[in-house]
């Protein structure tokens, strides 16, 4: 019986497994792809009820999940990287402003929130969370949650706890629900294919 408790391959390095000295490149296209994967979840603009939703946070789930912890949180920190720098990689841009101005911005709390959603996520991952569609819900629900509380506590700093519960939370919890199982289920589904290729 495996070691629920002992480190768990990644979904990536169940797939594309590479010698040591092909690492480092190996790394540096996934955080690149990743960071193309979170600009294009962001302008995807998906109609829902009660607000239209973008992909991002799904992406982020499944980048945490799929990569673990250190290339996870190393691809979604280049992202910000990109991002502080002026490109146009949030959701918004170049309309709603660029560079750091936007990151403090009403949103702030939310991109630092990728991070730790990111690295939790990641770790949970690393320990076979991303195995079945059960245990894979209960960590994209916990990444999303992560996400969700850096959010609103940066917005209640700005607009306060009220309104940033009524406009920064509220009226995304259906489509994060979306999101979560979309996930979980895409992670699971993912793990059972590699299963019976092999």
């Amino acid at each position: 019986m495996r070691d629920q408790t002992a480190a768990q391959p990644t979904l990536v390095s169940a797939v594309w497994s590479a010698s040591e000295s092909a690492g480092f490149l190996r790394q540096a296209l996934l955080a690149l792809a990743g960071t193309a994967l979170l600009t294009i979840s962001a302008k995807m603009q998906v109609p829902f009820w009660p607000v239209p939703m973008t992909m991002q946070t799904f992406a982020v789930l499944v980048i945490a999940m799929a990569y673990g912890p250190r290339l996870g949180v190393a691809t979604i920190a280049l992202y910000l990287a990109e991002g502080a720098a002026g490109l146009p990689v949030f959701a918004g841009t170049p309309a709603t402003g660029i560079g750091l101005a936007y990151m403090a911005g009403p949103t702030g709390g939310y991109l630092a929130g990728f991070l730790v959603s990111g690295y939790v996520v990641g770790l949970l991952a690393r320990r076979g969370w991303d195995r079945n569609l059960f245990s894979g819900l209960a960590a994209m629900l916990i990444g999303t949650a992560l996400i969700f509380a850096c959010g609103f506590a940066w917005l209640s700093t700005l607009i306060g706890p009220s309104a940033a519960f009524s406009a920064g939370v509220l009226p995304f919890l259906p489509g994060a629900a979306l999101k979560i199982a979309l996930a979980a289920a895409l992670l699971a589904a993912s793990w059972h294919f590699l299963k019976r290729r092999a």
